[in-house]
This record gives C-alpha cells, sequence and structure tokens, in this order.
C-alpha cells in the first residue's frame, strides 16, 4: 500500500486495465481472467493505483496462506514457516510482481494452489484431491499458459508406483475431460483468431528470450529473490531428494519440481516464471532449515533473521516504490548523466512521466480548430500508450484513443473512413517515418523529455497531428494483421 502510494501503473498494466472494458474469453497476449477481473475493477470507475491493485493485493495474501499451509502440510512446524514468509517477504521479486495487476500474480496464487492440491492427493491418495488439482490447474490455465509447465512437472507422479497406481486406477480421463472442459472457450477463442498468442511467444523468442542464458536467468533469479534466500532454496533441492522424512510423498513431489524447473530452463522461460517453482524449494529449505539446523543450534534462527531483514530492507525499494522518487534517487546513488537519471523500474516515475504526456495532449488538441476537434481521435503506437490515454482521460477533455498493437487490434474499428485529423504518438519504438505509412501529412508538434529513461529509446516521447489518411478503418485491419506485435 505504501508502494501504491508512490508509484504509478506498469506499462502493461494498462494493457490489462483496459481488456476489463472488454471482457472476453481470450486476448491476444493471454488468457481471459486479468480481463475479467479487470471488468470488476473498471466498476469502481477509478484511476487509482490502489483501487486497480485491489485483486492483486488478495491474491498476494492468499499465496502467503497457502506457502504457509503447504509448509505445515509437508511436515514444517512453526519456525519453518516463520523462515519461508520471511524469505517470501524480502524478496525484491516477490515484492513488485505481488503488487502489480499482471497475470504473475495471479499465475503463483493458481500455480502454489495447484501445488498444494497435489501435496494433499500425494499424501492420502484421496481422489478429491486429483478433483480440486483439476480445477486448480483449469483457472491456472485461464490465467497465463505458463501453467502448462506445472502439469508436465505432473508427470512426475507416474513415475512413483505408489502414486501411479492410485492415479491410473481412479478414472483419471474423467479429470482430464474436466480440464478440457474448463479450458475450451479460450482454445476455441484463439482458434477464431489464428492463435495470436503463438505469433506472440515466437516474437518473444525472437526479441527477447533468444538472447537469455541459463546463467544469466539463474544470476537475475538470485539477485530478485534475495542472494540470502539462495541458503535456503538451494539446501531444499538436497533436502527433499536425500532426507529419509516421509520419502513415500517427498519424491514424487521433488520430480514434479524438478521436471518443472527443467522444461522451463530448457525453453530459456524468463527469471519471474521460474518464481513459482522456486517458492517450492524455498518451502523444503525452510523445512530442511528447521529440522536440520535450528533443531540443533537453535541460535542459528536470530543471526539469520536478522540477515534476511537487512538485505530486505536494502533489496526491496530496487522492486517496489516503497520510497518517493527524490529519496529513491538518493538511496540507490544514482547519478545524474547526460541530464537524466537512469531508473529501471518505471513505475517510480510513471506518474510523473503520464501529467506531462496528457498535459501535453491537452495541448495539442486545443490546437486544433473545431472542425478537426470534433471526429478526432488519438493513435498511440504502442498499447500502453493507447490504455494510458483511456485511462486517464477523464481528468481532460481530449479524444479517446485506438492502437493496432497488441489485444487492442481487436477492439478498432473494422470498416469505415479514419477523421481527417488524427494525434498520434510513440516513445523510440516508431518514428515519424511510421505515420508517414499511412497519412499524406504528418508533422510532430510536440517533444516530451522524460529526465528518469533508463536508455535512449525512452528518453523522448513525440507527439504529431497527422491529416489526410491514405487507408480506412478496414484497410488498417488488413495492414496490421500479421503486425500486431511489431
Amino acid at each position: 500500500m505504501i508502494s501504491d502510494s508512490n508509484s504509478g501503473f506498469q506499462g502493461d498494466e494498462l494493457l490489462h486495465i483496459e481488456t476489463g472494458n472488454h471482457p472476453s474469453f481470450g486476448y491476444m497476449e493471454f488468457p481471459p481472467v486479468i480481463g475479467w477481473l479487470a471488468f470488476i475493477q473498471n466498476q469502481f470507475h477509478s484511476q487509482s493505483v490502489f483501487v486497480h491493485h485491489i485483486f492483486s493485493h488478495i491474491a498476494s495474501l492468499l499465496i502467503l496462506i497457502l506457502i504457509a499451509l503447504t509448509t505445515v502440510e509437508l511436515g514444517g512446524k512453526s519456525k519453518a514457516v516463520f523462515i519461508v514468509l520471511l524469505c517470501i517477504l524480502t524478496a525484491p521479486a516477490f515484492g513488485r510482481g505481488h503488487q502489480l495487476f499482471q497475470p504473475v500474480v495471479f499465475t503463483h496464487l493458481f500455480w502454489l494452489l495447484s501445488f498444494y492440491q497435489s501435496v494433499r492427493f500425494i499424501k492420502t491418495l484421496d481422489k478429491k484431491y486429483l478433483l480440486y488439482l483439476t480445477i486448480c490447474v483449469g483457472f491456472g490455465f485461464l490465467t497465463k499458459y505458463d501453467i502448462l509447465f506445472f502439469i508436465a512437472g505432473l508427470s512426475g507422479l507416474l513415475l512413483i508406483k505408489r502414486t501411479r497406481t492410485s492415479i491410473l486406477q481412479k478414472d483419471i480421463w474423467k479429470y482430464i475431460l474436466l480440464f478440457i472442459v474448463l479450458i475450451a472457450p479460450n482454445v476455441i477463442w484463439q482458434y477464431k483468431y489464428g492463435f495470436p498468442v503463438l505469433d506472440m511467444f515466437s516474437r518473444l523468442y525472437e526479441t527477447q528470450l533468444d538472447k537469455l542464458t541459463i546463467l544469466g536467468v539463474l544470476e537475475n533469479i538470485v539477485i530478485s529473490l534475495n542472494p540470502v534466500t539462495l541458503f535456503f532454496w538451494f539446501g531444499g533441492l538436497i533436502y527433499m531428494f536425500r532426507t529419509k522424512n516421509n520419502p513415500t510423498y517427498y519424491r514424487p513431489i521433488a520430480f514434479t519440481i524438478i521436471i518443472s524447473i527443467v522444461l522451463l530452463a530448457l525453453n530459456k522461460s524468463k527469471a519471474y516464471y521460474m518464481y513459482p517453482a522456486m517458492i517450492t524449494l524455498i518451502i523444503f529449505g525452510s523445512i530442511w532449515f528447521e529440522q536440520r539446523i535450528i533443531s540443533k543450534r537453535q541460535w542459528v534462527l536470530y543471526p539469520t533473521t536478522a540477515l534476511l531483514v537487512l538485505s530486505g530492507i536494502v533489496l526491496i525499494p530496487f522492486g517496489l516504490a516503497v520510497l518517493p522518487l527524490d529519496t529513491f534517487i538518493k538511496f540507490a546513488r544514482i547519478e545524474k548523466k547526460d541530464n537524466r537519471y537512469e531508473i529501471e523500474y518505471k513505475e517510480y516515475y510513471s506518474k510523473w512521466k503520464w501529467k506531462k504526456t496528457m498535459d501535453g495532449l491537452t495541448v495539442v488538441y486545443d490546437s486544433l480548430p473545431t472542425i478537426e476537434k470534433k471526429d478526432c481521435l488519438i493513435w498511440g503506437k504502442h498499447y500502453r500508450q493507447a490504455g494510458g490515454v483511456n485511462l486517464f482521460r477523464g481528468n481532460y477533455e481530449i479524444p479517446k484513443a485506438f492502437s493496432y498493437h497488441g489485444s487492442f487490434y481487436l477492439w478498432t474499428p473494422e470498416k469505415g473512413e479514419l477523421p481527417k485529423t488524427i494525434i498520434a504518438f510513440s516513445n523510440g519504438e516508431a518514428g515519424i517515418d511510421f505515420f508517414q505509412s499511412f497519412f499524406n501529412s504528418v508533422v510532430a508538434v510536440k517533444r516530451i523529455y522524460n529526465p528518469y529513461a533508463e536508455d535512449e529509446k525512452h528518453l523522448w516521447q513525440t507527439i504529431y497531428i497527422c491529416k489526410e489518411p491514405k487507408l480506412n478503418f478496414e484497410q488498417l485491419r488488413t495492414e496490421f494483421k500479421t503486425r500486431i506485435f511489431e
């Protein structure tokens, strides 16, 4: 909540909020759950960061409860619960990932809920937990597709005779059918639109994932999870295979975790895709710490706690905007270079940047003749630009924005003529030549400088007045049909 008061919206959140105005069974980039939640939040008609983070905060609280319950289910007691929750609370990655209104926090919730149900099934072999597990992974699929790595990891249950025999005797086809029924609306939607999510993944591999290395991702994980927690998740990795306590259900659980992690690594996944699996390792690590370390040396708990807390105090501001912008610049000792501070986490200055953007768009719109204002629209090159305008325009007398980037493509008019005048704007992802392809007259009328930009691409935001369109809306949809992730 402190971070909400200090920060603005992260770029992707502006797309997610807009999906709430178009509830559906699917979107170009992700499954539908985020849109359903956004639809509920949007009923408040608020621009508040806190309001649009309500479901993220609820999910993060449920995650903490699930982590504690799973730790107890696996044999941990109070000290193990204390340690595992402290590890989560002092890891900057979980702070940021669990604050933002993105599918990330919700997929973590369903991943951990599914893991909890699988643990209960492995312990009891009670078929009702298979039913709960099926429902959880079904909704996990409708939240973010990376739950498929967890589902693949469940194949580890077939490697152990006890769980394999139980699964194959319990009408497994019924659970598979239920899963198919749950995900069918989204799969049908993807089929209808030609599986755009595959195009998105292809684009991701071209621009980002192919550049990742396993060592680079591992380094990112260690830093973002707080280097001190490495002691616990590495200990948990060894403990779940070597412990002689509860081997009948520790071993199949260990296989499911390892298979998921290996598949994620082989697919060059980003670090945050692996966080749910890393949480499960930390759970085992906290149990190992309680049973093997502090059972013999209780005093170790105190310096360990102090080390986690102190490291968290230092690291958390780099993942959550718990400090005001100016204070963070001093805290992080960011030096001003070339007339700007380079701040990686844009939420710190997002509120400031959008105020400047909306003021700039208002000035440009007000400069138009009255006859041109009547039908004028705003074209945001990136979905975050169109999403931001549509969220904040209630405080400004400016037109609605559209975009052909990502899911915004779905919401553009299918037919009709473009207005004679369009206000367009972009960062470094597009220059004047992009808009000149679609208008006979394009004039750059305003540039907004960003003194906090981390790179040249985000240094300047340019606003254009575009006139005399060359194409109509139908032709533009055809033009961008294969360019929505450009």
